[in-house]
C-alpha cells in the first residue's frame, strides 16, 4: 500500500500487450506522450515493446495501482536472439514508416531524420551477452516504491535464472532523477550520452546513460543511504 493504493507486482500475461503499447507511447518524450515527437503510434510501440511482449514475455513484469496497469519493466535475458529479431523487425518497421512518410507531419519527418542519420551515433554503447531492461511508469505511479517492487522482481527473476550482470539505459536530465537514482541501488554509470532529437520541444540537455549492476554482489534493489 503506498497512500492508500494498492500496489501489485505480478509477471506479463498476453491480455497486458495492448495497455504496455498504450503506455510506451503514453511515456514515449521524456515521460510524457510521444506524440508531439512522432505521431506513428504503431511503429513506435513495435520498435520498443515488440520483441519482449511477443519473444520473451516470461522477463516481463507489470505493476497494477488499484487493479489497473500503470507500469511495465521489459527484459530479456538472450542478448543474441534479440539482435536476429531486431535485424529483421528494423527492416520492416523502416520500409513501413517509408511507405507512410508522406503523410507524417514535421515533427515526425524530424524523428524519422534523426533514426537515419543520428540516433545510431548518439545512442551510447551497452554490454554485450548481458541481461537488461526498459521500465515506464504513468506519472501517477512513478515513486519509489513502484520502481523498486518492478525491479526487486526483474533482479530476483535474473539472479533465479543464474545471470551475472544486467544493465538498462535511461533518459535523464536536470530536473528528472535518474541515473544517481539507481546508483543508490548498486547500479554504476558506464557511459552517457546526449540526444539531439528533444531540443526543439525541451530547453534542458537530454542524456541517455547506460547503467549497469553487478548481481553477484547483490540480487535485489537496496538503496544506499
Amino acid at each position: 500500500m503506498v497512500a492508500g493504493r494498492k500496489l501489485t507486482i505480478r509477471k506479463y500475461e498476453p491480455r497486458d500487450r495492448e495497455i504496455v503499447r498504450q503506455l510506451c507511447c503514453d511515456t514515449g518524450f521524456l515521460g510524457n506522450a510521444i506524440d508531439p515527437i512522432f505521431e506513428d503510434r504503431e511503429i513506435f510501440a513495435n520498435f520498443l515493446t515488440g520483441y519482449y511482449t511477443d519473444w520473451e514475455p516470461e522477463s516481463a513484469f507489470v505493476l497494477e495501482v488499484d487493479g489497473e496497469v500503470k507500469g511495465y519493466l521489459l527484459g530479456s535475458r538472450h542478448s543474441f536472439r534479440q539482435q536476429l529479431y531486431n535485424v529483421y523487425q528494423n527492416v520492416g518497421l523502416f520500409l513501413r514508416g517509408i511507405s507512410r512518410y508522406l503523410r507524417y507531419n514535421a515533427a515526425s519527418r524530424r524523428f524519422v531524420h534523426w533514426i537515419i542519420f543520428n540516433g545510431w551515433r548518439e545512442v551510447p554503447a551497452a554490454p554485450r551477452r548481458t541481461a537488461h531492461f526498459h521500465i515506464n511508469l504513468l506519472p501517477e505511479a512513478r515513486n519509489v516504491a513502484s520502481t523498486r517492487g518492478l525491479m526487486d522482481a526483474y533482479l530476483r527473476y535474473l539472479h533465479e535464472h543464474g545471470e551475472k550482470r544486467v544493465y538498462g539505459q535511461m533518459v535523464t536530465f536536470e530536473s528528472r532523477r535518474g541515473a544517481k537514482m539507481f546508483e543508490r541501488y548498486g547500479f554504476r554509470v558506464i557511459n552517457r550520452s546526449e540526444i539531439s532529437k528533444y531540443k526543439k520541444l525541451h530547453p534542458e540537455p537530454v542524456f541517455l546513460c547506460t547503467v549497469i549492476k553487478n548481481l553477484d554482489e547483490n540480487s535485489q534493489l537496496y538503496a544506499r543511504d
